[in-house]
Parts: structure tokens; C-alpha cells; sequence
């Protein structure tokens, strides 16, 4: 039997995933979770599989950071993320700190299913639309930021000064502003409002 903990600060989200997956034989929700602390909480307690896991609870920590977590926990579960977002820094972010698998909310009830059986079966579950994302910034390596840089372009998209940046990441000014410069060189452009707009357009940044 699968054992499955679901994350998601939406009740009614929650529900409706547990109604898919206790339909099925080989799957039990064994417990959910509406808040970081709690899906950190409920994986200690119930041991799931698979963990269920959304990307934004509306809380300063986030769903890689709970995956990263709870990856680094003896026996750990396997990670699947399920989120609205299919931006570069949100799927970065998840399979950098352990996620098994990335699946939108829209995905088919059948693709999800199949999904957890493979997390559970430690397979890597990628929606296609994720998958082809990741194969691009393979295949076109020029105008891939890392998570660092994509961390800093968010907080310039956000309206952040240099120092205002530096203080949140815990860095220097020189470094964000060396970060800065390679952000405008791989997306060839020269300005901070230029580069927000050109990530968004390739859609770096959401």
C-alpha cells in the first residue's frame, strides 16, 4: 500500500486529492498538511510514501523548502510537487531540494495517479510540459540562470534596491551586483527592467 501525505494550504484542493487518490486500491492518504511546519510535522509522524506537496502556502518558507527538509530526514519520503507554477525558478528550486516529481494542478486525474505510484517506486515523474522545459534549458544552456541569479531577479522584479537584496540573501552588495551582471549578460540586456522583462518572457520568472 502507498501511503500518501498530502500539503496544500486549500482545504478544498486537499478534499478533492483525497477523494482521487483513496479511490484507488493502492493508495491511502495517511494524513494532510496545510502548512510548512505541519507537512514537516506529519511526515515524523505517519511516515508517508509520498508526499504530496504544493509550491506557495502563503508562508515565508515554501514548498522546496519543507522538501528540502524533509529530503534530508532518515528514510525520507519521496517528494512529488503539485502547484499551479511552471516557471524555471519554481521547478529549479523543487528538484534542487529533492522532489521526485513536478505536476501542475491541471494535470489529468490518470497522470497524477500514475505519477505517485512512480515517486513511491523512487521514479522521477515530470509533467511532459516540465520535462520539455527542463530539456530547453539543456539544449540551450546561454540563457539558463541559475537558482542564485533567478533568486536575485525575483527581488528586482519585486522592486528591491542592490543593499535591500543583499541584506535578505545575506551577501554582499559587490555579489549581488556581480550576480546582476551575468543575469544581463546571458539575457543580453542592459538594464534591471529590461532583464525582469525578458525573464518573464521566457518564462523565468512568473
Amino acid at each position: 500500500m502507498i501511503r500518501v501525505a498530502i500539503a496544500d494550504d486549500h482545504p478544498v484542493v486537499r478534499a478533492g486529492l483525497r477523494a482521487l487518490l483513496e479511490h484507488e486500491d493502492d493508495l491511502t492518504v495517511v494524513g494532510e498538511a496545510a502548512t510548512p511546519d505541519e507537512a514537516f510535522a506529519l511526515v515524523q509522524s505517519v511516515h508517508p510514501s509520498v508526499v504530496l506537496m504544493d509550491l506557495q502556502f502563503g508562508a515565508q518558507e515554501t514548498g522546496a523548502d519543507v522538501t528540502r527538509r524533509i529530503r534530508a530526514l532518515e528514510a525520507a519520503p519521496y517528494v512529488l510537487v503539485l502547484t499551479n507554477y511552471d516557471t524555471d525558478g519554481d521547478i529549479l528550486g523543487a528538484v534542487e531540494a529533492g522532489a521526485s516529481g513536478y505536476l501542475l494542478k491541471d494535470a489529468p486525474p490518470h497522470e497524477l495517479i500514475a505519477a505517485v505510484r512512480a515517486a513511491a517506486a523512487g521514479e522521477s515523474a515530470l509533467a511532459p510540459v516540465i520535462a520539455g522545459r527542463l530539456l530547453d534549458r539543456m539544449r540551450a544552456p546561454q540563457v539558463s540562470l541559475s537558482k542564485r541569479e533567478i533568486e536575485v531577479l525575483e527581488r528586482v522584479a519585486a522592486g528591491m534596491s542592490n543593499a535591500a537584496i543583499a541584506g535578505e540573501m545575506f551577501v554582499s552588495q559587490t555579489t549581488v551586483k556581480s550576480h546582476l551582471v551575468h543575469i544581463f549578460s546571458k539575457l543580453n540586456v542592459s538594464s534591471r527592467t529590461a532583464a525582469v522583462s525578458k525573464a518573464r518572457e521566457l518564462g523565468v520568472l512568473r
